[in-house]
């Protein structure tokens, strides 16, 4: 598998343009079949990382106040804020995509961030336990967020707004499927292996043999979700452009402030890339879900909703090697 770490970017934007291709061919087929195998995806790809957690670790994530805050305050205050003011900004006159542009802007940090963070050699017991926490949050939050950002701020602002509702139910179900299930799989896996094989065996076996599903995974993964607007991409690439300019931005403001509060904090490396990736990766199967419950499947909300993470992987995946590049600036010992 080093043949695909070492040119891992290279697949990903191959495994983009495979998706697309296919999308382009069989838009009808790809549109009614890629929710199923994006699911599984995901789920694979983040059971890898989970495994490797060291849940008796996690107490100790949940009693550092600062942190918590910290990303509360970056997820919550800053990020919905922040994709706010740049869809107002470059989509104003496009509603449509300004609303779905939004959506993924109030979904926050979940199952690709595990990933990015793995990749970056974050902390993996401060990701998980941001990732539990901002999850947790996140039900009890994104409705009223969305009826905030939604309907009350445009209005403010004299914009065209939309009445969302949506509810505590499907946003609970979204994050029970893609962070719950793999979850629970990792835990009686890891708690199976420790029980029955002992630690080096874990170690040193089967975490090895499992860590190459998380980059096959998220490759066919990519495939899955290029497919789904791959006509759509095709036919309107100015569209994609306009979309993706805000979203670019977003991910590196995002990374950047997150990354410079982590420093300014005295945090540790791992510490603060696990902070700057739970900061600025989104759920965007929740924004995609909401957009296409409440706007329907061919509405400009949706279309924006599947820009969404076809940006964000490879911008993810760069600030991936942007962090590691940074390593050095930062505290080395907790």
């Amino acid at each position: 598998m080093k043949l695909l770490d070492r040119f891992l970017t290279v697949w990903i934007f191959l495994a983009m343009a495979v998706g697309v291709a296919i999308g382009a061919a069989a838009p009808e087929r790809a549109a009614e079949q890629t929710d199923l195998p994006i699911a599984i995806g995901l789920i694979v790809m983040m059971f890898p990382p989970l495994v490797k957690i060291d849940y008796q670790k996690l107490p100790a994530v949940f009693k550092n106040t600062r942190l918590l805050l910290l990303s509360l305050g970056l997820n919550w205050i800053v990020g919905p804020v922040l994709m706010f003011a740049l869809a107002v900004l470059f989509l104003r006159d496009a509603p449509d995509y300004m609303a779905g542009v939004i959506l993924i802007g109030l979904a926050r940090c979940i199952a690709m961030v595990l990933v990015w963070n793995d990749l970056a050699d974050g902390s993996r017991e401060v990701a998980a336990g941001l990732v539990a926490l901002n999850s947790v949050f996140q039900v009890v939050a994104y409705p009223f967020y969305a009826w905030l950002f939604m309907a009350q701020f445009p209005a403010w602002l004299g914009l065209e707004g939309a009445a969302v509702s949506v509810s505590v139910e499907l946003v609970a179900e979204s994050v029970l499927l893609y962070l719950g299930v793999p979850f629970a799989l990792a835990v009686g896996v890891r708690q199976a292996a420790l029980r029955w094989k002992g630690r080096d065996w874990l170690d040193q076996t089967l975490i090895p043999r499992l860590s190459p599903l998380t980059l096959v995974a998220l490759l066919f993964t990519i495939v899955a979700m290029f497919s789904l607007k791959g006509e759509a991409i095709l036919d309107l690439p100015l569209d994609v452009v306009r979309i993706a300019v805000p979203l670019l931005v977003y991910f590196a403001a995002m990374f950047g402030i997150s990354l410079l509060i982590s420093w300014r904090m005295g945090l540790t490396y791992e510490r603060s890339a696990s902070v700057a990736f739970t900061a600025s990766g989104n759920n965007f199967e929740l924004a995609i879900a909401v957009a296409i419950g409440v706007f329907g499947l061919d509405s400009g909300q949706a279309f924006a909703g599947v820009i969404g993470p076809l940006v964000e992987v490879p911008a993810l995946i760069l600030l991936v090697h942007l962090a590691r590049s940074l390593r050095g600036k930062f505290r080395q010992t907790a």
